[in-house]
């Protein structure tokens, strides 16, 4: 049996960890593991000389041809004038290879060279956090899920930022040569087989800079009163105004209803408290206004994807760590 050939586009300019991935997992001879493992082919993507956003020279042994006849195709990330216009020439060779049914990969802003491509076009996607509005917003046929590590739509797959390559790429293994094998290679890189949650955890809040003036001032009133019963008619009365009114206000301005913001500021703070204390789910729901930690669970896995205990299991001593240096 002939080995799986993944041939990888190298753009000029790519951050070397998102080239470095697929080159670990793919590129050494891991038989022992599953026979026979991967071919891995560095595909030049366009003329030379290339180098990494590092300044590291790669040399690729293949050319966009080459790429075309893979069974897999990956397309890691990629600058930002690569992002906004891909090389045409790139996205040719992908839109062929889709055509002729090969699996089509991307990991970070590779994903919108597959946009470019049309192969995204009605399917779900992800890349990113950082990057997922403006994808949304430059190919509007495609799905973005911000909140994902990586999404498989089963002849199409993509992942989210940098370190969620690892996660795509072990996914793949798991697909062609089965769990065992998925883990033995997480086991031999160091790394979890399997992550929990997505990177919506990671997300930063979002900071407007329309919360200010009147709006804002009744927005940091009410976060400073996460712990207490807060309707749409307590902010609209601090802010002087009709229920009606504010509420429309509110959602033209921020781009969410009141109870979307109050439950989103809810659960940031339940993020920071898991972090920071050694309070327990149910003095945490307290404190956030949620009421009971059956409610925390129920909103905070909804929008992190995690639950609270894998949450500060993960991130407990992020914060102190930080503080230290």
């Amino acid at each position: 049996m002939a080995p799986h050939v993944v041939a990888v586009a190298v753009t000029d300019g790519m951050p070397i960890f998102e080239l470095s991935v697929p080159v670990e997992v793919f590129g050494n001879d891991r038989s022992d593991i599953a026979s026979p493992w991967y071919d891995l082919r560095l595909c030049a993507a366009e003329p030379g000389p290339l180098r990494t956003a590092g300044g590291l020279a790669v040399s690729p042994a293949y050319g966009l041809e080459d790429l075309v006849a893979a069974d897999t195709v990956l397309v890691p990330a990629c600058t930002r004038p690569k992002q906004i216009d891909p090389p045409a020439a790139l996205v040719d060779a992908v839109r062929r290879a889709h055509a002729a049914g090969r699996r089509i990969v991307s990991i970070c802003t590779g994903a919108y060279v597959l946009a470019a491509a049309g192969v995204l076009d009605g399917r779900r996607a992800t890349t990113h956090w950082l990057n997922a509005h403006d994808l949304a917003y430059r190919y509007p046929a495609v799905t973005v899920d911000a909140r994902v590590l990586y999404v498989d739509e089963g002849s199409v797959l993509t992942s989210a930022g940098t370190a969620a390559a690892i996660d795509l790429c072990l996914h793949l293994v798991r697909r062609d040569h089965g769990a065992a094998a998925a883990n033995e290679t997480a086991r031999r890189m160091v790394v979890p087989p399997h992550r929990e949650g997505g990177q919506a955890q990671f997300v930063q809040p979002t900071i407007r800079a329309d919360e200010r003036g009147d709006l804002g001032l009744v927005l940091a009133w009410a976060r400073e009163r996460l712990d207490q019963p807060l309707a749409v008619a307590d902010l609209a009365g601090r802010a002087h105004m009709s229920a009606r009114t504010f509420a429309r206000r509110f959602r033209d301005e921020l781009g969410v209803t009141p109870l979307q913001w109050l439950l989103e500021q809810r659960v940031r703070l339940a993020q920071e408290l898991l972090e920071t204390t050694d309070d327990t789910v149910e003095q945490i729901a307290r404190r956030a206004g949620f009421g009971t930690s059956a409610g925390l669970r129920q909103h905070f896995g909804r929008i992190i994807s995690v639950s609270p205990q894998s949450y500060r299991h993960v991130f407990r001593h992020r914060a102190r760590t930080a503080a230290t240096g």
